[in-house]
């Protein structure tokens, strides 16, 4: 039943992506296959994360290709051209000049999930005017007065001055009292670091919170016993945990357990799908997991059932997060420019992106109500979401109208 649901689902959708190809009348002559990039971190300590958006990305493909292609292309099939971003800025840069030289028919790309990656790579990317989708945080992303990259999250810097008065606000009416200290454990790549400013930089202070610990530490960990020992000793009310890899995020949480700083002593904020990815609850369990929450750009919501369940048939994870969902949703984008498009062709891609003003078509996998594009590339409108474990698994909490569950913040934190 799901499965001839989901099928019914899935062709409303794309049916709705070609509505203007087929409101022409006319079949477009046979075309050949439309290539889309994606770099991913497939090796190294973000390989995780390169996985999911790679399975999202790939299920996507499948789906409009067993749907009938792009019909405004003759039903063209669309190709998914993989490239593994590794595990420095540097090596993504040569993965984005190797599939910028090799395949120059690519007509848009996305990735590549490490905001220092993804900065890297689309220095590349726009010299080729190649249209390229990421769900990377950083800010410098799009201030950079690129014309050819489209942030669908919301950038870093809107998430941290959101992210701080939620943590709050949900502390208060859980406990009837606001936290006053906390303590920020980050790494140093571009994300955490764009994150971390606003807050420093007043944030902080302007919300009558005093940041008693700030350890910063390069990727990736060897020990996490000096880091957690600095929390400790200064007694924060809550943690903000900016770390950009599922080991690294393993080594801390486990060390804060032994150390008899759990959630029940000690709540802890995120940023970013590392923290709720498959892979943590694997290394840690749930007992070390369940109370941590992340503010996120995307996640499941309500009506995204059969997409996720389909997800979970295909790839055996047991739910579908922001990697994958983003992964799909940009496949999507990238279609409906090229149904709009009528061509194969970059520019012509680049500014149907541009163009587009939708609450329906690939809108559907991304919170909120509307897909639309500033003049810098970010997502008008692009939400933040809250994600809490809770039973060993990912639950939305906030905003009320996304959320599934109530968020839980310990009594210790408010007395």
């Amino acid at each position: 039943m799901v499965g001839r649901t989901y099928r019914l689902w899935r062709a409303a959708v794309l049916a709705g992506i070609a509505v203007t190809a087929l409101a022409a009348g006319v079949a477009p002559a046979p075309a050949k296959d439309v290539e889309m990039a994606l770099i991913a971190p497939i090796s190294g300590p973000w390989a995780r994360q390169g996985y999911l958006v790679r399975a999202g990305a790939q299920m996507a493909i499948d789906d409009l290709n067993k749907a009938g292609g792009i019909k405004a292309l003759g039903g063209a099939k669309m190709k998914l051209i993989v490239a593994d971003a590794g595990d420095t800025p540097e090596k993504a840069k040569d993965a984005a000049q190797r599939l910028v030289s090799q395949y120059p028919d690519l007509v848009a790309g996305e990735g590549s999930w490490l905001s220092s990656f993804t900065l890297a790579v689309t220095e590349v990317t726009e010299r080729a005017h190649l249209p390229w989708l990421t769900l990377s945080y950083s800010d410098a992303i799009t201030n950079r007065g690129f014309h050819y990259i489209f942030q669908s999250s919301m950038p870093a810097d809107e998430q941290a001055r959101q992210t701080l008065p939620t943590a709050l606000a949900l502390a208060e009416k859980a406990t009837g009292a606001k936290p006053k200290t906390v303590a920020i454990i980050q790494d140093n790549t571009a994300a955490p670091m764009s994150f971390v400013k606003p807050m420093v930089s007043g944030g902080l202070e302007k919300a009558g919170v005093k940041l008693v610990a700030h350890p910063i530490f390069t990727p990736p960990l060897s020990d996490a016993t000096p880091i957690v020992q600095a929390i400790r000793t200064a007694h924060p009310d809550f943690l903000f945990e900016l770390v950009s890899s599922v080991p690294d995020n393993a080594l801390i949480l486990e060390k804060l357990a032994e150390m008899g700083l759990s959630h029940a002593r000690l709540p802890l904020v995120g940023n970013g799908s590392p923290l709720v990815t498959p892979e943590l609850l694997k290394v840690t369990g749930p007992e070390i997991v369940d109370g941590v929450m992340t503010g996120l750009a995307n996640w499941p919501i309500k009506g995204d059932e059969q997409l996720v369940a389909e997800f979970k048939k295909r790839t055996g994870e047991p739910w579908m997060g922001q990697d994958s969902l983003c992964g799909y949703g940009h496949v999507m984008i990238v279609a409906a420019a090229l149904e709009a498009a009528k061509a194969a062709d970059r520019e012509k891609v680049n500014a149907a992106i541009h163009a587009m003003d939708t609450t329906t078509g690939p809108a559907r996998f991304f919170p909120g109500d509307r897909l639309k594009f500033d003049d810098k590339g970010r997502r008008i409108g692009a939400p933040l979401i809250v994600v809490q474990w809770q039973k060993g698994e990912p639950v939305t909490v906030a905003p009320p109208q996304f959320a599934a569950a109530r968020a839980i913040w310990p009594k210790q934190a408010g007395e």
